[in-house]
């Protein structure tokens, strides 16, 4: 008898933070090609709906949910995922992709709109994946994947809160990996480079920018959001499960160059 491969996900139910759109909503369409259960989130009940239907029309309507919570928000993560497993059973992956961005000078950085970026980018992940991993730990297995950036190793001028919130998630994704391996768990993180999507289509319009993104990467493309659904997929799979507290770097070699 053949045995499955070992980045088959049928009988997996995978909770993707922001995934009514961009980035996310690609994740959640990798995993459910990989035959997981997928349970989109987001705070615009519209969109999200729109994007579970046309998932759902292709992968089917017992394969693909929804959930919005506020994510910065104890109470409300707690009854989301609380709302989450009750309504499609056990989460077995667990995707911290939800984010924002701010660009503006640290000098002039409010610290209104620091904190915000920290709570979305940053505290969400522990309060999604603190909830998650509590029930995760009970049944001695489950994956988080976080969803870093390269500025969760490099810097640029106008992202500061953006940066140390990206920082952070790696050394939570450390963090989180020497508390909960030993019973189980796999976390790890994914830092993509520039990657062309809905909300970046500014920077590729950019003639100046693009051109210095071309120039700067070693495969001399922009990333898709395809290119990231594999690694994800890798790692919310048993072909991952000896692989923990690593930040797998998805940025054409950006980060290796000079």
């Amino acid at each position: 008898m053949e045995h499955p491969s070992p980045f088959d996900l049928s009988g997996r139910t995978a909770l993707i933070t922001g995934s009514s759109r961009g980035i996310g909503k690609a994740l959640a369409t990798g995993l459910a090609k990989a035959g997981a259960t997928v349970v989109l989130h987001g705070l615009d009940p519209a969109r999200l709906e729109a994007s579970r239907k046309e998932l759902a029309a292709i992968y089917g309507e017992d394969k693909i949910g929804a959930v919005s919570f506020d994510i910065t928000a104890e109470d409300a993560v707690a009854a989301g995922v609380a709302r989450a497993e009750a309504t499609y059973g056990p989460l077995d992956i667990l995707v911290n992709n939800a984010g924002i961005q701010h660009r503006v000078p640290l000098l002039e950085l409010d610290v209104a709109d620091w904190n915000r970026v920290l709570a979305t980018d940053l505290t969400s992940a522990f309060l999604v994946g603190r909830e998650v991993a509590r029930r995760m730990l009970e049944r001695k297995r489950g994956k988080i994947i976080n969803i870093g950036s390269v500025q969760s190793d490099l810097a640029r001028p106008t992202i500061g809160a953006y940066t140390a919130a990206k920082g952070g998630l790696r050394n939570l994704t450390r963090a989180m990996t020497a508390e909960w391996a030993s019973q189980g768990l796999q976390i790890n993180s994914i830092a993509p480079g520039y990657i062309h999507t809905e909300m970046t289509q500014v920077l590729v319009d950019d003639e100046a920018f693009n051109s210095w993104i071309l120039g700067r990467t070693p495969a001399g493309r922009w990333g898709t959001v395809e290119d990231l659904s594999g690694p994800v997929t890798w790692l919310a799979s048993a072909a991952s499960n000896y692989v923990n507290g690593q930040t797998i770097f998805i940025d054409g070699g950006m980060t290796t160059v000079v």
